[in-house]
């Protein structure tokens, strides 16, 4: 049993390999780079604006529900790893804030309507009633829930809204990091045919540290779903 826990210890590491091959020669395969590139060279044609234009549509893609993780790592190949953190966080953390709003005060029946019937939301619901902000943490560092599912249902439960935001904002920057870093040594290493090795092991520090930190949130979100379900029959 041990050696096939040990043989199968390196499939993970293995598959995470061939994963970033594949995505480099399809990259170089459809010169995704070269579009990289025009669209990079598209925003610094703005000036000052260009940060603030990117935020902007950050934040309309977070209220209208679309997949922010396409977003997240343009943003490395865009504005490189300090600054693309800096602006996905801001952007990522006041489109949620946005949703959260809209969903409290000005759409209410609406939202209600569309997640009513949505049993991760109920489940968020009975859950959040009970441990409230811990909940928020939890979530943005466990993926049970979809990212645009909690930033409108938290906003139809009695979360405060800064206790919301504040812990939106901390628990999703780690993978926020972990994104926008990664693309841009992938993008460096696509650019100048050179591996950024100091990156590299940035990155891997940091998503091992935040790899173990979800497997203490998921442990604790099981925990607080057991005991919501016991409460609850």
């Amino acid at each position: 049993m041990g050696e096939k826990k040990k043989s199968r210890g390196w499939l993970r590491p293995l598959a995470v390999l061939v994963a970033v091959v594949a995505l480099i020669l399809l990259t170089r395969s459809l010169g995704l780079g070269e579009k990289l590139a025009s669209l990079r060279g598209w925003i610094e044609s703005l000036g000052n604006w260009g940060p603030l234009v990117y935020v902007l549509i950050y934040i309309a893609g977070v209220v209208f529900a679309l997949p922010g993780s396409a977003m997240t790592m343009v943003a490395g190949a865009l504005f490189g790893s300090v600054l693309g953190t800096v602006l996905v966080s801001i952007a990522s953390t006041a489109g949620a804030g946005l949703a959260f709003l809209i969903a409290r005060y000005l759409a209410r029946d609406s939202i209600t309507g569309w997640l009513s019937d949505n049993e991760k939301f109920r489940k968020l619901d009975s859950m959040t009633e009970r441990h409230g902000q811990i909940m928020v943490a939890l979530t943005r560092l466990v993926p049970v829930f979809p990212f645009n599912l909690l930033n409108y249902g938290f906003g139809l439960t009695h979360v405060p809204f800064w206790t919301y935001l504040f812990w939106s904002w901390l628990c999703m920057l780690p993978g926020t990091i972990v994104y926008v870093a990664g693309t841009d040594a992938l993008y460096r290493a696509i650019s100048n045919g050179e591996i950024p090795w100091a990156l590299v092991a940035a990155v891997v520090s940091i998503a091992v540290i935040l790899t173990l930190i979800v497997r203490h949130a998921r442990k604790s979100l099981r925990e607080i779903e057991s005991e919501t379900e016991i409460k609850e029959s």
